[in-house]
């Protein structure tokens, strides 16, 4: 996304073109910056060489999946149907990894028969359960343990998976307790070490406290894991405030970790690959006005893009034309939804906007379009892929007929 002439343009076309074309409210992607992402998140970890497994839950469109892959990508799936669009995607089943506290029987026996390279097990039930499958089966199948670090991402509370109080992982007597006891099952090869401790981490801290608890797990327990599955949750900047994640010294504290323990590492980023290639075009219904603020009311909800309402989370909107009129009033970007919380941002001034005009409400392309509902029976947007100065709808609009 960039501007030209104070218009946004999506690589070489105007985003007003393609809101008129293909209506709003619309999920648009850069490939050019998906390609450049991947390439950057490479070129941060090359020293490691680790495998990157993207997270099909922050983007699990079938088009985008299949453009990562051609880049030798993996994927970490949480869900039967996330595993089964992973492999649609052409995705190398041994670049898969399972996840999830939740597995059920059908999916961990779909997992093994797709001989994934590993399912990263939550608790001491889930790994009975793969046990009884793997026994049944006769067949000795390569798992990972998530441990629970609890250790503070220092992110928003609701995206914290690291601590004792988060329902994700075992806590390290158990897990050292779960160790012991597999360690000479017919049935289970556990080769992995798995933790992740949250999502939008922008400090490499948490990730050195993380590494650190690992390397101390690995020691007490005396274990030979083959890999070492860090998770993802690299965060990016939302807004000019932000600031961003030092890949160089995570990629320094890694190194120092792998002087000490000969294992490959498993990176599962989603965000910071997708996130900030997709802008949602949405158009102003109405402004509502008050004595103390404007209401913008926007044609896309919560039901879009949800966010805002589940998280708190904020995303800058941008007229798709600049100008320099500037209104000093509080200006709420709300949605159509009946409900109070669809509310997108809430700003002290702004340019000057009139009822008909399109906003870009940016780096949506993570945890967007895969939240979006039909809440209020609305339907869900199109997605649209960008590449240079073609168009390619990857997603359809839905049609009410067809939810009805």
């Amino acid at each position: 996304m960039n501007f030209k002439k104070n218009k946004i343009y999506i690589e070489n076309i105007e985003a007003k073109n393609i809101a008129k074309k293909f209506g709003t409210p619309s999920y648009c992607y850069s490939f050019n910056k998906l390609k450049k992402n991947i390439q950057s998140f490479k070129n941060n970890f090359k020293s490691i060489n680790p495998l990157i497994c993207f997270s099909v839950k922050s983007n699990s469109n079938l088009q985008i999946l299949k453009e990562i892959r051609k880049f030798g990508i993996g994927a970490d799936v949480v869900s039967k149907g996330e595993l089964l669009i992973a492999l649609k995607a052409g995705i190398n089943p041994k670049k898969i990894v399972f996840s999830g506290i939740g597995k059920t029987f059908d999916e961990i026996k779909f997992a093994i028969e797709k001989n994934i390279l590993l399912i990263n097990a939550e608790s001491e039930s889930e790994i009975n359960e793969i046990e009884k499958i793997a026994k049944n089966k006769n067949k000795k199948i390569d798992i990972g343990i998530r441990l629970n670090p609890n250790i503070n991402a220092k992110t928003l509370k609701k995206i914290s998976t690291g601590k004792n109080e988060d329902k994700f992982g075992i806590e390290e007597l158990n897990f050292l307790k779960i160790l012991k006891k597999l360690k000479n099952s017919k049935y289970l090869n556990i080769i992995c070490l798995s933790v992740h401790i949250g999502s939008q981490i922008t400090d490499y801290r948490p990730y050195e406290k993380m590494i650190s608890v690992v390397d101390k797990i690995i020691k007490k327990s005396k274990h030979k894991f083959d890999f070492i599955d860090l998770g993802g949750g690299m965060g990016i900047k939302y807004d000019n405030k932000a600031k961003s994640l030092n890949y160089k010294k995570y990629n320094l504290i890694i190194k120092k970790f792998l002087k000490k323990h000969n294992v490959k590492i498993i990176f599962e980023p989603g965000r910071s690959i997708i996130a900030d290639t997709a802008v949602l075009l949405t158009k102003i219904i109405y402004i509502k006005k008050t004595n103390k603020k404007n209401f913008i009311i926007l044609d896309a909800g919560m039901n879009d893009l949800m966010r805002p309402a589940l998280y708190g989370s904020t995303h800058q909107i941008i007229p798709l034309k600049k100008n320099n009129k500037v209104i000093n009033k509080i200006h709420d970007f709300v949605g159509p939804i009946c409900e109070s919380t669809d509310k997108f941002l809430s700003l002290k001034k702004y340019q000057k906007v009139n009822e008909k005009d399109i906003l870009a409400i940016y780096d949506v392309g993570a945890y967007g379009m895969v939240l979006s509902s039909n809440y209020n029976l609305r339907t869900k947007p199109p997605e649209i892929m960008i590449k240079k100065s073609s168009l390619r709808v990857i997603l359809k609009r839905q049609k009410l007929n067809n939810i009805i």
